[in-house]
C-alpha cells in the first residue's frame, strides 16, 4: 500500500505542530502500534527532544502575540520537518521515491502553517485572549485525533486532511483584512517605541 496518504497527512500536521507529529509517531512505533514508522524516530533522544519542545510550544501558541512570534521563527521549520518526515516514510515504507514524498510533506506543510499563522494573526485583533487558548487546543487535539487515525485508516485521514487544509485556506482569504490591520497595528507600535526611545536619548 503506498505511504502517500500519511505522507500528506502527516505533512498537513506538521505545519500545525510539527513536534507533535515527530513525538506521536514516534510513540507509536516505539509502542508497536505501527510498522510504518522508521525507527529514526522512535529513538529516545528524538523522542525527549520533540516532547519539550512540544511542551515550549504548547504554551507559546496559547499567548496572544507570543503564537504570531513563535509561527514566524517556525516558517522554515515547520515544512522542513513535514519534509524530512515524509522522506523519512518513503524510505521505510519504498513504495515512494524519498524526494517526491519530501516535497509533498514539506508542501503540504508549509501551506498548512500559513493558515494557521495567518488565521493567528486576525484572531490576535480580538481584545480577548481566550480565543488563542481555545484555538491552539482544538489544533492540538486535531493533530493527535487525525494523524492517529491515519495510522489505520491512512486515505480517509488524508481526506480530512485535505478538506481541513481546504477550509483553511478560504477562511484565510476572508480574513486577509484583519491579518493587514494586525500587520499595520504591530509596525506602528514598532515605531512608537522606536520614536519613544528616540525622545528618551539624552541629547548631545
Amino acid at each position: 500500500m503506498s505511504v502517500l496518504p500519511l505522507v500528506f497527512t502527516s505533512g498537513w500536521a506538521s505545519g500545525i505542530n510539527a513536534y507533535a507529529v515527530v513525538l506521536l509517531l514516534g510513540v507509536f512505533g516505539a509502542t508497536g502500534l505501527s510498522d510504518d514508522v522508521p525507527e529514526s524516530l522512535q529513538r529516545p533522544e528524538i523522542l525527549v527532544t520533540a516532547g519539550v519542545l512540544f511542551l515550549c510550544e504548547a504554551v507559546a501558541d496559547k499567548i496572544p502575540y507570543v503564537d504570531s512570534v513563535w509561527d514566524s521563527v517556525h516558517t522554515v521549520i515547520r515544512p522542513v520537518a513535514g519534509a524530512w518526515v515524509g522522506a523519512l516514510l518513503a524510505g521505510q515504507s519504498g513504495s515512494l521515491s524519498d524526494l517526491a514524498a519530501g516535497a509533498i510533506g514539506g508542501s503540504t506543510a508549509l501551506a498548512s502553517h500559513t493558515v494557521k499563522a495567518g488565521t493567528r494573526m486576525a484572531i490576535n485583533t480580538s481584545p480577548e485572549p481566550f480565543s488563542n487558548f481555545v484555538m491552539s487546543t482544538a489544533e492540538d487535539l486535531g493533530v493527535a485525533g487525525i494523524l492517529t487515525f491515519a495510522m489505520f485508516h491512512p486515505e480517509a485521514a488524508a481526506v480530512i486532511a485535505g478538506v481541513l487544509l481546504l477550509a483553511g485556506l478560504v477562511v484565510l482569504f476572508f480574513l486577509v483584512s484583519r491579518i493587514r490591520r494586525f500587520l499595520r497595528r504591530r509596525a506602528q507600535r514598532r515605531e512608537e517605541k522606536r520614536l519613544a526611545a528616540r525622545t528618551g536619548a539624552p541629547s548631545d
